[in-house]
């Protein structure tokens, strides 16, 4: 457990210090936000953003990825939610890879990789009964999204889809679909 926190610190603490950065005022909110880690206001002179985000972090790893849970798959509350994935290296001396990804495009992604595993045509008869709680998604899902902390300041609703084409299709697919309460469920944005 004190390995896991750790691991968890270590993102969250990476991920503020890169905002402090670029211009951004963050605060680690310690389990008073569900679904928020940090919250942090735009420094920049007349802009005074706010955004919301929440860190996942990965473990060491050659494919990293993330337990994207229940409430990973929920849809956005604003148009300011984001996560940021962050992958640590071996060693640490090497800056983690970060995926900062809107809220919306988690879920999407979290939802669609999830059934189209379990759903999928070519496995064997009921070998596939993992709940929605034990979902993950590598790195390679979001490896569009990697360092993409410029767009943190758009709403969400206008950042171009930078999930994988499959993806899309998947989406459209009866099979495999979006969530039920999904913004997307109205009509799929641009995949760029």
């Amino acid at each position: 457990m004190a390995e896991s926190r750790m691991t968890e610190s270590a993102g969250e603490h990476w991920v503020c210090a890169v905002l402090a950065r670029i211009g951004w005022a963050p605060a680690l909110v310690r389990d008073a936000l569900e679904r928020t880690d940090i919250l942090a206001v735009q420094t920049e002179a007349g802009a005074r953003r706010t955004i919301e985000v929440q860190v996942k972090t990965a473990s060491p790893s050659e494919r990293p990825n993330w337990l994207l849970g229940p409430r990973a798959q929920q849809a956005a509350l604003s148009r300011h939610e984001w996560f940021a994935l962050v992958a640590l290296q071996d060693s640490p001396a090497l800056a983690p890879r970060t995926f900062v990804v809107p809220r919306d495009h988690v879920a999407a992604a979290a939802w669609i990789h999830r059934q189209d595993w379990l759903t999928d045509p070519g496995a064997p008869a009921g070998r596939r009964r993992t709940s929605a709680a034990q979902a993950r998604v590598q790195a390679e899902v979001f490896e569009r999204y990697e360092n993409w902390w410029d767009l943190l300041g758009t709403p969400t609703d206008q950042v171009p889809v930078m999930l994988p084409e499959r993806f899309r299709d998947l989406a459209l697919d009866p099979r495999v679909g979006l969530p039920e309460d999904h913004p997307w469920q109205m009509g799929l944005p641009d995949w760029t």
